[in-house]
């Protein structure tokens, strides 16, 4: 019976038996395939993580990527440079890694002031509050070596921080410098 009434099911639908069978057969060619990679980019802040494919070129919708770095204390986003993005892939590339953990991204300028006053080590017109700046490590990359990669690009300013073990990258003026 059960039979009958699958083969009935089979005939009144054959668009779906069709559709069922080329899913299979996708099925079948995808077995014993590793998958795709994927770049893992995780917000120490929110504890977010942005999933994207380290090869692809605009793969992230711009909204997606203002919002996952919006600022963490006001939680509003702002318009991210898009190259940041490529300045993550890239590096995590260089260096075979699948996950990135970004420290800042966006900071609104009121944040960023309270940060200045409580002495923080963050500048006046900071590239943060532009939108334009994005502090980051590569877990198992040295410091040193992640900086010296980012300041090949010659995008703009490139920041290490040694002893909070991160490196700065914006898109502002090319200059370079060393932070606590």
């Amino acid at each position: 019976k059960l039979e009958y009434l699958a083969a009935k099911e089979t005939a009144s639908h054959p668009t779906d038996a069709r559709r069922n069978q080329r899913w299979e057969a996708v099925l079948r060619r995808r077995v014993g395939r590793p998958p795709a990679p994927v770049l893992n980019i995780q917000n120490t802040w929110t504890d977010e993580t942005l999933v994207v494919d380290p090869a692809a070129q605009n793969d992230v919708a711009p909204a997606t990527f203002n919002q996952f770095l919006r600022c963490h204390y006001t939680l509003e986003p702002t318009n991210i440079d898009p190259r940041l993005l490529g300045v993550l892939k890239d590096a995590a590339r260089k260096f075979g890694r699948t996950r990135v953990f970004i420290v800042s991204g966006y900071r609104h300028p009121k944040y960023n002031l309270m940060l200045r006053k409580k002495g923080r080590e963050v500048a006046k017109q900071s590239q943060h509050t532009e939108g334009h700046a994005v502090d980051f490590r590569l877990a198992g990359v040295p410091t040193e070596s992640l900086y010296r990669y980012v300041r090949s690009l010659e995008l703009g300013g490139v920041g290490l921080y040694l002893h909070s073990e991160f490196v700065h990258a914006d898109t502002g003026p090319i200059r370079t410098w060393q932070g606590r």
